[in-house]
């Protein structure tokens, strides 16, 4: 950290020496080059990805079936499949692949790997099977499920009642069936792993972009895919850098030595608005910054304690102080903007009720336990104030920080005591969606290994709320959908739950403008293959 901080510090000196007269340094016109911080991008297979930052690179190395149009979410777009089809009960989805599509090896992609990759997921049962696995495909069913008549079609029968255009966005908006090449990534299969370790550090698709290198916490290069079958991308390459130092971030943007920059605090972010060179694109995404609670330790097994937290969170002050940029207040599990969502429930911090709850509780003089956070911004600072309003009742918390593997590695493994994070996925444009990431545990078992879903990790349960969960999923008549999908979000509040959330995101990225065609996508899967540069004296904006 420090090493960083002073190379940071270097640039900033270097700056202000040179004063004004300083000429920026103009990237290549067909190449983009996108500063972000890559401590949280933990691998590139399409399975076992987290967080927000390997959606946005894998979209770019792998084709779907269908896509969602990042302005009109419910909008589904043809991408490998040229159509589909909906069985009159709903259960079945029948996809038609175009002709003439390669993989990056020069191998023909059919049907056949579209149904070997969605095969994989459930087999290696990594991070993004937990999606899959809530709408009952398991790697007992998968291979009976999911079938190609022939090698441009595949059919998908569902294993239980549900609502198919959610199967459908989900297809589209999670990234996670980027379709692999399955002969390339069974050439390098070792042990029964699927081709995981390889695909670790390498890829298999048929994307606009092409892996060249990835070298953790340091540089991933993408160049342009010749044989694409859509119009080939329009830059030869893109080239993320990671910076951990949001200040060299801003520093670089401003001088031309970067096109896009990623994770920036919100003062670069708000001293970069007055710059005439950049503009701030800023979406709202379905994932929520929270703090969570582990049922599995014994203070937080107690209702009354998982209460008085809720009380020990300064909302208000935290959004106002520490989230623009990064977030807007938000207290429900279902994301802002849906029909379905319940307006705020007010809660705010009171010290003297928090104080009450942990006496009945029978912890007058308060208890100790562990905060665990990423070391990046704004969750530390959010760490840092969440442990001072847990002070004032008695609960003294000690901040663990480290990088998203051994902070979310821990929560993946139920072993931790509180947290603050980010997740909640929200991707698909459907209340399911963020209840499912949020809410949902289907089973509790430490065997369930249902490491995507933050009910599973918090080890929060509770049968009837999956039912209900369940039951709207399926509701066809769109008032009473809402309806219950509003009575879920009560129950939810009444059972103080141990992840409470406090923001949802907002992603602001900051673009040269002479960059265009950069349309950032609410999902994380932002497509680059429309994006183009013209020269800084041509003028024009990014839109």
């Amino acid at each position: 950290m420090q090493r960083v901080s002073l190379a940071g510090a270097y640039l900033l000196a270097l700056s202000l020496m040179l004063g004004s007269v300083t000429a920026w340094a103009k990237t290549p016109d067909d190449q983009l080059i996108v500063g972000m911080n890559m401590n949280n991008l933990l691998t590139l297979d399409p399975a076992a990805m987290t967080g927000n930052e390997a959606p946005g690179i894998l979209v770019n190395l792998y084709d779907s079936l269908v896509e969602l149009d990042p302005q009109q979410l419910t909008q589904v777009r043809p991408a490998l499949a040229s159509s589909w089809d909906i069985s009159a009960d709903g259960q079945a989805l029948t996809f038609h692949l175009r002709d003439g599509v390669t993989f990056h090896s020069g191998n023909p992609l059919t049907a056949h790997d579209v149904v070997w990759s969605m095969r994989r997921l459930l087999h290696l049962n990594l991070a993004q099977a937990s999606v899959w696995k809530s709408y009952g495909f398991s790697r007992q069913n998968i291979d009976r499920l999911v079938s190609a008549p022939d090698d441009r079609t595949v059919h998908i029968r569902l294993p239980k009642a549900n609502d198919p255009l959610l199967v459908i966005y989900s297809l589209a908006a999670l990234g996670n069936l980027g379709v692999l090449d399955s002969k390339l990534v069974q050439q390098h299969a070792r042990q029964g792993d699927w081709g995981n370790r390889w695909l670790t550090t390498n890829e298999a698709g048929s994307g606009p972009f092409i892996l060249e290198t990835w070298q953790a916490k340091d540089v991933l290069r993408m160049k342009r895919n010749p044989h694409y079958w859509r119009p080939e991308a329009k830059l030869t390459r893109v080239v993320l850098r990671h910076f951990q130092e949001s200040q060299t971030l801003r520093l670089m943007l401003a001088k031309g030595d970067l096109d896009i920059a990623n994770n920036m605090a919100v003062a670069d972010i708000n001293a970069l608005r007055k710059d005439p060179a950049v503009t701030v694109d800023s979406v709202q995404r379905g994932t929520m910054y929270y703090v969570a609670m582990s049922m599995k330790e014994g203070h937080f097994a107690n209702a009354k304690v998982r209460e008085a937290v809720r009380y020990l969170i300064d909302y208000q002050g935290i959004n106002k102080a520490l989230m623009p940029g990064y977030g807007v207040l938000h207290q429900r599990p279902i994301k802002a903007g849906m029909p379905a969502t319940l307006p705020d429930p007010g809660y705010r911090l009171d010290v003297a009720r928090a104080k009450k709850l942990l006496a009945e509780a029978g912890y007058p003089d308060g208890f100790s336990t562990t905060l665990r956070v990423l070391a990046d911004q704004p969750f530390l600072n959010i760490a840092i104030a969440v442990q001072s309003t847990l002070m004032q009742a008695g609960i003294n918390a000690r901040i663990i920080t480290g990088t998203g593997n051994q902070i979310y590695g821990a929560m993946r493994e139920r072993r931790f005591d509180m947290l603050v994070g980010r997740g909640g996925s929200g991707m698909e444009p459907h209340p399911h969606s963020s209840l499912r990431a949020l809410v949902y545990n289907p089973d509790n078992r430490d065997a369930a290994k249902l490491t995507n879903f933050q009910g599973w990790r918090t080890g929060f349960y509770d049968p009837q709320l999956n039912q209900m969960i369940d039951q709207a999923l399926l509701e066809r008549d769109a008032q009473r959908q809402q309806a219950a999908y509003q009575a879920i979000q009560l129950r939810y509040d009444q059972l103080m739950p141990a992840l409470i959330p406090l923001s949802q995101m907002v992603d602001s990225v900051v673009v040269r403008n002479e960059v265009h065609g950069y349309q950032p996508h609410p999902s994380a899967t932002t497509l680059l293959r429309e994006v183009y540069k013209t020269p800084a004296s041509a003028g024009g904006g990014n839109g």
